[in-house]
């Protein structure tokens, strides 16, 4: 029995053995995955801690196309929203809390540091109306439509 599986009275613990082998998988599917070494109890044990990129909804309607990107536990001097030659770029950090003198982490499963998106707009975007709004860890981007591509009405009379 190997002890990393074992809980603090000796026992096996089916759990933790599923939890290692989760990660071994998660690392053979995925070798972006990086191992960081966390402080338990019993000494080090090995947390993953994956590289993030924001969670990203594109919409539009007949006047605009909205991005929308979450970014929890991101402050608003973090992050920077450009749109150069078509292309949308959302770019940030999310910092690591500081670790507290005898605070010691069991489980870290939210990936920390910086992060780049960036989406290709439509022809009908128009680059020079542009908007954002950053709120509660979300940050809402506007990015207007071009007046020749809306939509126009027209009436024909039929004779």
């Amino acid at each position: 029995m190997n002890a990393l599986t074992q809980n603090e009275t000796g026992k096996w613990n089916p759990f933790k053995e599923m939890e290692l082998l989760q990660n071994r998988l998660a690392s053979l599917f995925n070798p972006s995955v990086e191992r960081m070494p966390v402080t338990g109890e019993k000494g080090a044990v090995n947390a993953s801690a994956a590289e993030w990129a924001p969670l990203v909804d594109i919409a539009e309607d007949d006047k605009e196309y909205t991005i929308k990107a979450e970014l929890p536990d991101v402050q608003k001097e973090d992050v920077a929203v450009t749109l150069e030659n078509g292309v949308l770029m959302l770019r940030g950090e999310r910092k690591f809390e500081k670790e507290d003198k005898g605070k010691r982490y069991h489980r870290i499963e939210r990936a920390y540091g910086s992060f780049l998106r960036s989406f290709v707009m439509p022809e009908d975007a128009d680059e020079s109306k542009v908007s954002a709004e950053f709120k509660d860890g979300m940050l809402k981007v506007h990015v207007a439509k071009s007046e020749k591509a809306k939509p126009k009405t027209v009436d024909i009379k039929i004779g």
